[in-house]
């Protein structure tokens, strides 16, 4: 028994995360060549009859692909500016590369205040459901050109965990730009040991590194342990692979490749 293989082949319901360092490039630019990896995957699993939804961070990094005049001005307005040009630039991308494969996408902004207002999380799910019944995968971000920190949710992988449980998904795919959790921080020390399977997220935190103070667990692997939490207390699985590993679904499916497995128990 494989248990990423395992997940995969029994869930039927997937929502898939992309996180912005996956799409990006070294120049800080949209990666159209792994997107489109990514959708290719996607489409795949499509024509195996199961149902996708799309969490995908990148709207900053299209609109800095866009105008790049405005990269380095650290005012929100414009950072918020910024992704709502980037945020049409990556839908087309979008569009562009499922339509490819004879699917079509729809786009959804969400704040924090729509997960917590009954009425709109009520519509949300009308939503998704009548998109994905009729073949069209969504496309979820967060609405950053108007998300303050009194909306914001703040990171793409709790989003994604949101929705998981708002959709009663079997499955969470987090694609990252890291192989999965390490006993200790892979970047720093040469013995860190990747950890395949997580039944107790508590018993995991107790056991592993991920200090504060480290890039490696802070808005990185804290947040995407956190999104498996989340989504394991409705008993749905979640499972980190490398998005920047070309056919990392496909791979691991195939027993090619491996990741970290948290079981939804």
């Amino acid at each position: 028994m494989n248990p990423i293989s395992d997940l995969i082949n029994d869930s039927r319901k997937i929502v898939i995360k992309i996180g912005s360092n996956v799409l990006s490039n070294d120049q800080g630019e949209v990666n159209r060549e792994v997107l489109h990896n990514i959708v290719e995957q996607a489409s795949d699993l499509i024509k195996q009859n199961k149902q996708i939804i799309m969490v995908s961070s990148g709207a900053g990094i299209c609109g800095v692909g866009a105008i790049n005049k405005w990269s380095r001005r650290g005012d929100m307005n414009y950072k918020q500016a910024l992704c709502a040009i980037g945020q049409v630039e990556l839908m087309m991308a979008y569009k562009e590369y499922f339509a490819d494969y004879g699917i079509h996408v729809g786009q959804i902004l969400l704040t924090r205040e729509d997960f917590k207002d009954a009425h709109r999380t009520l519509n949300i799910r009308n939503a998704l459901f009548t998109l994905v019944d009729e073949g069209v995968v969504p496309i979820i971000n967060e609405n950053d050109s108007v998300s303050v920190d009194e909306i914001k949710i703040g990171d793409n992988d709790t989003l994604s965990a949101h929705t998981a449980n708002l959709w009663n998904a079997d499955a969470l795919i987090v694609l990252s730009d890291i192989d999965g959790v390490y006993d200790k921080d892979p970047k720093r020390e040469k013995d860190a040991k990747l950890i395949e399977e997580v039944e107790n997220i508590d018993k995991l935190l107790e056991e592993i590194d991920i200090g504060e103070k480290s890039s490696f667990g802070t808005g990185g692997i804290a947040t995407k342990i956190e999104a498996a939490r989340l989504v394991s207390e409705y008993g749905i699985s979640m499972l980190l692979l490398n998005g920047k590993k070309k056919d990392i679904i496909k791979k691991a499916l195939n027993h090619e490749e491996t990741g970290t497995v948290f079981t939804g128990r």
